[in-house]
């Protein structure tokens, strides 16, 4: 390939990317899949811009090492130590028995025993990226759905390091059972070993390259001990991503493990990046076609055996249903370890690559099919919760003898609203659409309901005509307005307390009928105005005055 086509391709890979990962992160379907098609699309199967795929995937493997780097290096023991039942109960589970199931279906499929391994644990992984990434967009990564979810998928992390090494022995005509004595035996020795010497030389190394106040040595340090640690694994027969892990997990204690994350993520979001528009080439979609009913049923199959498998395993280890039923049907998914896995496998020979086409494509269209699933686990839990929770919203349980607050949305702020009027002794009754966030209050005591506070009938069973006051507190702007129109259309008499995003939104709501609007935004800048006023030596009456001035001008 001459330079001019490198150039090319560089170009292509850029625009393909710029074009198609913002696309699919608007359509609610990640970067992952953005990145997978914008691959299909120049590669061999798409337009045919790139045919040089494996010049491509060689380079792309860097940004699995890197990633692999980085889980290491964030890997704290005691963030282990605090979700340790979850982690390795729940976790080791959902991959040792899904890995088992799906083993024991391929060589139903009259696959080799080897080969049946490598892809029943290949397919029990779910896709880290989707995951964290869904529950982060949604703000449920403290809910017990989010936090059941992220342990499975630590774990799952985990699990790809001794899974990459089983590879290398299977590939080495080491016999299964035999693989994975020196697996468990081989990974124990080499990461103390590893972890003992970067104790020891490399922290006093970082210091000493630290000291030179140089940036870029300081980087190309931390890139050199990470592709260092990977190229002795390899050496002595693991695989280059074992080596980042444990490189991370020595960096993992540092002193200097902040900046070395800030130094070597581009280098992980650019290359991995490549690594998944590499395998969306490198995928066959003309399968689809010539297959189009067994890839649907496999497709259908596997959603349908992890998700049932992680139910039972959830119920089992007492998480609540409809924590479970989320947590499954979020996970059901086959993820990017997936290609990893398979992709070392295609290259050491366990694959064959007809065969690596086609669970490629299964994995990508389950990862496709992730915001559906997501969308319907939020159904089912609305479902099941109003069915097991049969405190309708009324005010039965309220002493009618003041008039009780209603609290629209119980997010950070309505819990805090709740939390004060708990401490004053105030009858509340709050209100939230999130199933989860209803399920959690209850548990920690507070008067929460299920029900879209935006409905009249909802308002009515809360008590709106009695109730002294409605705060509101919902996040998004629209719906908060809509509230506000309607609580002052059918309760002209009720006194309501808005929560503004800004001056704009607080505008908007005092045009609808609020009573009294704050902004967030207003009131953390003017203690944070008025905190620095006080440290700088202004005099407290002074300071409050500056502040209260500026309170009023803003509220008009």
């Amino acid at each position: 390939m001459t330079e001019a086509h490198y150039l090319t391709d560089i170009l292509v890979l850029l625009a393909a990317a710029v074009v198609a990962v913002p696309l699919f992160q608007r359509l609610g379907l990640g970067s992952v899949l953005g990145y997978l098609a914008a691959g299909a699309i120049v590669g061999p199967w798409g337009f045919g811009f790139i045919d040089q795929v494996e010049e491509i995937r060689y380079i792309a493997e860097f940004g699995v090492i890197f990633l692999l780097f980085i889980i290491g290096i964030e890997l704290k023991p005691a963030r282990l130590w605090a979700m340790r039942r979850k982690v390795f109960g729940l976790g080791t589970a959902q991959v040792m028995l899904t890995g088992l199931v799906i083993a024991g279906l391929a060589l139903l499929f009259d696959q080799s025993l080897r080969t049946a391994v490598i892809i029943g644990f290949g397919l029990a992984l779910s896709s880290t990226a989707f995951g964290l990434q869904i529950l982060n967009e949604r703000g449920e990564m403290g809910t017990g759905h989010g936090r059941t979810a992220f342990s499975v998928l630590l774990l799952q992390d985990l699990a790809v390091v001794p899974l990459l090494m089983l590879v290398s022995l299977l590939a080495a005509d080491t016999s299964l059972l035999e693989g994975i004595e020196f697996a468990v035996l081989e990974a124990v020795l080499v990461i103390a070993f590893v972890i003992l010497i970067g104790r020891f030389f490399l922290s006093p190394i970082l210091r000493l390259v630290a000291t030179s106040r140089t940036a870029e040595v300081f980087t190309a340090a931390a890139v050199f001990a990470v592709l260092g640690t990977a190229w002795l694994m390899e050496e002595v027969g693991l695989s280059l991503a074992l080596g980042a892990f444990l490189a991370g997990l020595m960096m993992a204690d540092s002193h200097y493990r902040h900046q070395v994350i800030a130094d070597i993520q581009p280098f992980r979001g650019i290359l991995l990046g490549l690594f998944f528009m590499g395998v969306g080439m490198s995928i066959d979609f003309g399968l689809l076609g010539r297959h189009g009913v067994v890839i649907a049923g496999l497709v259908l199959g596997l959603l349908l055996i992890k998700s049932v498998i992680l139910w039972v395993l959830c119920r089992l280890t007492g998480v609540g249903t409809p924590d479970a039923t989320r947590v499954s049907l979020l996970l059901s998914q086959s993820g990017e370890f997936g290609f990893v896995l398979f992709g070392l496998a295609a290259i050491s020979g366990i694959l064959a690559e007809d065969l690596f086409q086609f669970l490629a494509l299964v994995i990508a269209l389950t990862m496709a099919t992730t915001p559906l699933m997501v969308n319907l686990g939020e159904y089912i839990n609305r479902r099941l919760t109003q069915a097991s929770d049969r405190h309708d919203v009324s005010t039965n349980h309220i002493d009618t003898g003041q008039p009780h607050v209603i609290i629209a949305g119980f997010g950070r702020v309505g819990r805090r609203v709740a939390r004060i009027l708990q401490a004053g002794n105030v009858p509340y009754l709050a209100i939230d659409r999130n199933a989860d966030r209803v399920l959690d209050g209850r548990r920690e005591g507070f008067s929460v309901f299920y029900g879209d506070a935006s409905q009249v009938d909802v308002l009515k069973a809360a008590g709106a005509g009695q109730a002294g006051a409605l705060v509101c507190t919902l996040d998004q702007t629209a719906p908060a307005v809509r509230l506000v129109n309607i609580l002052r259309q059918h309760y002209p008499g009720i006194s309501i307390h808005a929560r503004g995003r800004d001056w704009q939104h607080c505008e908007q709501l005092l045009k609808a009928g609020a009573t009294i609007a704050i902004s967030e935004t207003l009131e953390a800048s003017l203690q944070l105005g008025g905190a620095v006023l006080s440290t700088m030596g202004i005099i407290e009456e002074d300071a409050a005055a500056l502040i209260e001035s500026h309170r009023k001008k803003y509220y008009g």
